[in-house]
C-alpha cells in the first residue's frame, strides 16, 4: 500500500516538474515561485503525509493561472521539435550553399547573363514575366535606347535586393540593367560599341541567380578527395599577397580538386600536367581523371586550365609538390577563378564537403551535380566576364 502511494507520489511530481520546465520562459517571477513552492511541497512529504500533500498539490497545481494549453498548441511544439531535429540534421549531412560567382562555369553558374533565344535550358523562351523569374530565378535585362548617343561616364552599381544593377547614360538618358557593370558590359556591347541610335537593344536576355545547390558533409569523413570531387571549403589562413582570402573573396569557396597530396604539377600553357605520388613521369590532367575530359573538350565554354595567371609558381610552369593534408583546387573556368593559382594549396580542415545536388534555379545543371557534359558548341574567345557561349546555358 505505501508502496503504491509512492509511486503515485514520483508521477505527480514528475508530471508537475515537466510541465514547470516547458513553461519557464513563459511564467513570471512570483508565479515561477509558487509552482516551485508546490512542488518541494511534494517532494518533501513521506510516509502518511503523501496523501494529504498529493490532494494539497493538485489543489494548488490547479489554481495556478497557468497558460492554457490544447491540442493544437501541443501539435505546434511537436512540428517545432521535429522541424528543430530536421533542419540540424541537414546541417550536419546536406548544407544549402549558393554559387556566387563563375569561377564553375560551365559546370556551376554564379549570377550570369543567359539570351533570350537559343538556350540550352527547356523552356527558358516559353515563360515570361513573374513564373519566368520564380522558375528561372530571372530578371529582364534588355533595354531599348531612347535617343542616339554614346555611354557616358555616369556609369554606377546599385545594390538590390535581389540582383545588382548598373545604371548608365547613353546621351542625356539614364538606364538601368541588372548585373554588376563588368557583366552589362559584356552582354550590352560596351567593349565593342560606342555609340547607340534610337531604337536599338541592349541585352536580349535575363540576368539569373547562382546555382542553389546542396553540399553532402558526410562522405568526407568515410573516403578521401579524389582528382575530380567539387569541394566547398571555407578560407580560413589562406592568403593573397599578404591579405587573407576571407576578407578579399568571402568565407566560404567552391572548386574542382586536380591534385593530391604528394602529387607534384605544372601548368604549361593552357594544360595542367600532374605526376601523381609514387609516379616518375607526368601525364596530362585528363589522363589521370577521366573527370576532366570534358574541360579539355574545348566545347561549351570549357577551355582547360589557363597557365600564366595567379602568384603560384606551378601556373607558370614550375614544378609543385602538393603538401600532406592539404589539396590543389582550381575552378572550371580559369580564366575568371581566384583559385590555388593564387592562394595554393587547401589544407584538409578547410574542407567542408562535396557538391552533391542543384535544386534552384531550374536550368540543364539541376540534378546531381557535375551530370552534364558540354553544350557542343566551341568555346570561343573570352569577353569581359565570360565566354559567350556561356550565355546560353
Amino acid at each position: 500500500m505505501i508502496g503504491s502511494v509512492r509511486r503515485k507520489q514520483r508521477k505527480l511530481l514528475a508530471e508537475l516538474q515537466n510541465r514547470r520546465r516547458a513553461e519557464d520562459d513563459l511564467l513570471s517571477p512570483a508565479l515561477r515561485s509558487r509552482f516551485d513552492a508546490v512542488i518541494d511541497g511534494l517532494a518533501r512529504a513521506s510516509g502518511a503525509e503523501i496523501a494529504g500533500a498529493m490532494e494539497t498539490a493538485r489543489r494548488e497545481y490547479a489554481a495556478l493561472p497557468l497558460p492554457r494549453r490544447n491540442w493544437l498548441y501541443s501539435l505546434l511544439d511537436l512540428i517545432f521539435v521535429v522541424g528543430a531535429i530536421a533542419f540540424g540534421l541537414r546541417g550536419l549531412f546536406f548544407q544549402p550553399f549558393r554559387i556566387p560567382t563563375g569561377s564553375m562555369q560551365p559546370t556551376l553558374y554564379g549570377i550570369h547573363y543567359q539570351k533570350r533565344d537559343g538556350n540550352a535550358n527547356w523552356g527558358f523562351a516559353k515563360l515570361s514575366g513573374v513564373l519566368h523569374h520564380a522558375v528561372f530565378g530571372s530578371a529582364d535585362a534588355s533595354v531599348a535606347v531612347r535617343a542616339p548617343g554614346g555611354v557616358l561616364s555616369g556609369v554606377r552599381e546599385v545594390s538590390g535586393t535581389v540582383f545588382d544593377r548598373t545604371e548608365f547614360f547613353i546621351g542625356t538618358d539614364r538606364y538601368s540593367l541588372p548585373g554588376n557593370s563588368r557583366q552589362v558590359a559584356d552582354y550590352a556591347g560596351w567593349t565593342t560599341r560606342e555609340r547607340w541610335n534610337g531604337g536599338e537593344t541592349l541585352g536580349d536576355g535575363y540576368v539569373t541567380l547562382g546555382d542553389h545547390l546542396f553540399v553532402e558533409r558526410f562522405s568526407l569523413y568515410l573516403k578521401p578527395p579524389v582528382r575530380g570531387d567539387i569541394m566547398v571549403f571555407n578560407t580560413e589562413n589562406l592568403m593573397v599577397g599578404g591579405t587573407p582570402l576571407a576578407l578579399s573573396g568571402g568565407y566560404y569557396y567552391i572548386k574542382r580538386v586536380v591534385a593530391l597530396p604528394g602529387d607534384t604539377v605544372k601548368i604549361e600553357g593552357s594544360q595542367l600536367w600532374v605526376r601523381p605520388a609514387g609516379e616518375s613521369e607526368f601525364r596530362k590532367i585528363q589522363d589521370v581523371a577521366p573527370a576532366f575530359g570534358k574541360i579539355y573538350s574545348g566545347r561549351g565554354g570549357y577551355q582547360g586550365h589557363a597557365g600564366g595567371m595567379g602568384t603560384e609558381g606551378f601556373a607558370f610552369g614550375e614544378e609543385f609538390i602538393v603538401p600532406e593534408n592539404a589539396y590543389l583546387m582550381l575552378g572550371d573556368n580559369t580564366r575568371f577563378s581566384m583559385d590555388s593559382r593564387y592562394f595554393g594549396a587547401v589544407p584538409r580542415r578547410n574542407l567542408i564537403g562535396r557538391a552533391w545536388f542543384v535544386f534552384y534555379p531550374f536550368s540543364r545543371r539541376i540534378g546531381r551535380v557535375d551530370r552534364c557534359g558540354p553544350v557542343d558548341e566551341p568555346t570561343g574567345n573570352p569577353g569581359v566576364s565570360a565566354f559567350p557561349v556561356m550565355a546560353k546555358q
